[in-house]
């Protein structure tokens, strides 16, 4: 069977809109559990905390209440190996991919300043961006241009390739597909398919769109007034 990568037990977060306005409650004691090479996907209508659940995951913010497991350790154990190891692990793909990228860099530099941080040597960095820009279809040259210079599957394209440098075992996808076109939505569906059943990568697809969920999930997390609820899903994949 495979085994726990993420869990997280009854994580709540509270956001005061002001220094004495009113809390708002996004997340209330939501627990789920990621496993080893799966899809999980994440509904909810807007607002509803689903990007906040993400981010949490992904160790960009940090939960009032509860805790996130990997491999079985508290995160915030205060164990620093763990935090950087589940750090590199664990990524998130943004729903603006473009706006992840320095908008005064190149494609190019921006993706270095990841290899770099993460300790590729310049050979090693060379082949093996080439190779990422083969397997996501992009065109090494397209590393030369701007942000600006580039089509919203482009960027998406080239944010995953950067994502794959660190090895993750756990992908964060945050509405991966809104704003492209119906042929290239398709097209990354596809490809992250591919990069699941080669690598093992397990996804949190947060999504509004049943169809994508469906194509990509194995199983379901519905959200709703800040509350997590496993759903059954009928898929044959």
């Amino acid at each position: 069977m495979p085994s726990v990568l993420i869990e997280t037990n009854q994580i709540s977060k509270t956001y005061r809109q002001s220094l004495l306005g009113k809390s708002h409650v996004i997340l209330s004691d939501c627990s789920i559990q990621i496993d080893e090479g799966e899809s999980v996907g994440l509904m909810g209508p807007s607002g509803s905390g689903k990007t906040t659940l993400g981010k949490i995951l992904a160790g960009i913010e940090r939960s009032d209440k509860g805790g996130v497991c990997f491999q079985g350790v508290d995160i915030h154990s205060g164990n620093q190996k763990l935090w950087c190891k589940y750090r590199r692990s664990v990524q998130m793909l943004f729903q603006d991919p473009q706006g992840t990228f320095h908008p005064f860099r190149t494609i190019g530099q921006s993706i270095k300043v990841v290899a770099d941080l993460l300790g590729y040597l310049s050979s090693d960095y060379e082949n093996c961006i080439t190779s990422l820009c083969d397997k996501v279809g992009i065109h090494p040259e397209v590393l030369s241009r701007y942000p600006d210079q580039i089509s919203g599957g482009q960027a998406q394209r080239l944010a995953l390739a950067r994502i794959l440098l660190s090895r993750p075992k756990v992908i964060i996808l945050d509405e991966p597909t809104s704003g492209l076109d119906i042929s290239v939505q398709a097209q990354i569906l596809h490809l992250l398919r591919e990069f699941q059943k080669r690598d093992k990568i397990a996804y949190l697809l947060i999504s509004h769109d049943p169809t994508v969920v469906g194509f990509l999930s194995h199983r379901q997390y519905v959200i709703k007034n800040g509350v997590v609820t496993e759903i059954t899903l009928n898929i044959h994949r």
